[in-house]
């Protein structure tokens, strides 16, 4: 066994939802699925919510713009934080999509430099980061 290597855990891109829906509705994608519009069901649904996002396109830019809010992948490493702390600054994380933190990052120079997180979408952090910043994540 000395010869085992622990491979870095690959974090997922993207999220599971779980969705409950009527029979007709379920009955008509499995429809559109067999007469082959969509590969599968989830295809059926992902693309659906793209379109929704789409058609909402230009409320969610005005509403990123008036909430100063970043979206995408936002990463977070111990550099940036030792920067923010070395500029005397306090971050007031706002991300749409995906906030990434290195999990090098001590929990000491993330209370020291987070005045709050809101995350709509995912929070990947290691859970000793989660649980000091607990009262700062919204």
């Amino acid at each position: 066994m000395s010869n085992v290597r622990q491979i870095r855990d690959k974090q997922p891109e993207n999220e599971k939802l779980t969705i409950n829906l009527g029979f007709v509705d379920l009955g008509r994608i499995d429809l559109l699925v067999q007469e082959g519009f969509y590969s599968n069901r989830s295809d059926l649904i992902r693309t659906a919510i793209r379109n929704q996002l789409e058609s909402h396109g230009e409320v969610v830019a005005k509403s990123l713009e008036r909430h100063t809010m970043d979206l995408g992948l936002r990463d977070y490493s111990v550099a940036d934080l030792e920067a923010v702390r070395d500029a005397g600054e306090v971050l007031h994380i706002k991300v749409v999509g995906l906030a990434r933190f290195d999990t090098a990052i001590p929990p000491e120079l993330a209370l020291a430099t987070i005045g709050s997180i809101t995350v709509l979408g995912a929070l990947q952090a290691s859970a000793d980061f989660k649980k000091a910043l607990a009262d700062r994540i919204k």
